[in-house]
């Protein structure tokens, strides 16, 4: 079983522990510190019944992500918030202080806060910020110098693998463990939205197996909560889900959003999944008895069957008895077996009529 590590004060991943739930608040806030904070406070108060985690932003120092070119390039898409593209990340980036404001009114009112650093400088600030643990973008996830320097801080990591091979993956695991031990990979498709053709959930087993000390997750693009759903069932112990307050907002990452109450939803399906998940140990419950009572079926006499006589199969049969008898697993085992009085036709077998039966001990 993977082991457990604490990703936040007090809540640890991994393990039996309860799958921790990212709502991932991106840029999905419009550049607007009011509606961030209206997303933060939806965030809890979607999660609290059912164990608020994370509310998670995206930071950037946009001179360290993007070269000059890459800005000054003009962006003419219906999201656009600017001529050119810097123009339109700097719409939609908060500064420091903002994020100070944000992460003070996350803990004020009950739930972790972090940002993915997407770049070198956003990491370092966010170190400063003191957030619990670092997200790694799946665009960070092949950049290894990153890799390095975000591991040396000592903070938990969540590492997305959209846009990765296995070949990379393992790289990574190479990179990172060593120097942090604590950190998880989760299995990405980098498409909004995302198709479920392309989900390839098979994905996270594959992880699974090939790196079994470290947790794994998933993070979705996906629309609906069914895929996300079945990830947790297949064993995800993070998952990260884009969230919006409106999809039809400008932004590419509305479609691929849950608004409130698609998150609630999801949130309480994921918490009902892990309860049915329950034991592998296959056995009689008691919630069963009931319903064992009443239909249950016996061992029951054939036919009319005379003291002394040896019972052989075609003697008995199977069926609902009153009083309850030999279950039906014990029919071979009465073969070959001496009664010791005067059995009717379609009475119970019971062990008071079975001369010196041993009853065997179900494994």
């Amino acid at each position: 079983m993977a082991r457990e590590f604490e990703l936040c004060p007090g809540r640890r991943i991994g393990g039996d522990q309860p799958c921790f739930i990212i709502a991932e608040i991106g840029q999905n806030h419009q550049g607007d510190l009011d509606i961030a904070k209206r997303m933060i406070r939806m965030a809890k108060l979607v999660l609290q019944d059912c164990g608020a985690d994370c509310a998670k932003f995206q930071k950037s120092e946009l001179e360290y992500k993007f070269n000059k070119k890459a800005l000054e390039r003009p962006y003419t898409s219906k999201h656009s918030w600017g001529k050119t593209y810097g123009e339109h990340k700097r719409h939609l980036e908060f500064n420091h202080d903002q994020y100070r404001e944000l992460k003070k009114y996350a803990e004020e009112i009950g739930i972790f806060f972090t940002a993915s650093g997407m770049d070198e400088m956003a990491v370092e600030f966010l170190h400063e910020l003191d957030v619990p643990f670092f997200k790694v973008g799946s665009g960070d996830t092949n950049n290894f110098p990153y890799l390095e320097k975000t591991a040396k801080k000592g903070r938990p990591m969540v590492i997305s693998s959209g846009m990765q091979s296995m070949n990379t993956m393992h790289q990574v695991y190479q990179i990172v463990k060593p120097i942090n031990p604590n950190f998880c990979f989760l299995q990405c498709t980098s498409a909004y939205p995302l198709q479920p053709e392309d989900v390839n959930l098979r994905v996270i087993s594959a992880y699974q197996s090939a790196f079994p000390d470290i947790p794994i997750g998933y993070s979705g693009h996906e629309t609906g909560i069914a895929i996300s759903v079945a990830a947790v069932a297949m064993g995800a112990k993070v998952l990260e889900r884009h969230v919006t307050l409106d999809k039809t907002w400008k932004g590419s990452d509305h479609q691929a959003s849950l608004e409130p109450n698609e998150l609630a939803e999801l949130v309480k399906a994921i918490r009902t999944v892990e309860k049915a998940m329950g034991s592998p140990v296959k056995q009689l419950l008691p919630c069963e008895m009931a319903c064992n009572e009443k239909l249950g079926k016996s061992v029951v006499a054939k036919v009319a069957i005379p003291e002394g006589a040896i019972l052989t199969l075609d003697m008995l049969t199977v069926k609902v008895g009153e009083p309850k008898g030999f279950p039906p697993e014990s029919i071979f085992d009465l073969v070959g077996q001496k009664v010791k009085k005067n059995i009717e036709e379609d009475e119970t077998i019971t062990e008071q009529v079975v001369e010196n039966h041993v009853k065997k001990v179900k494994c």
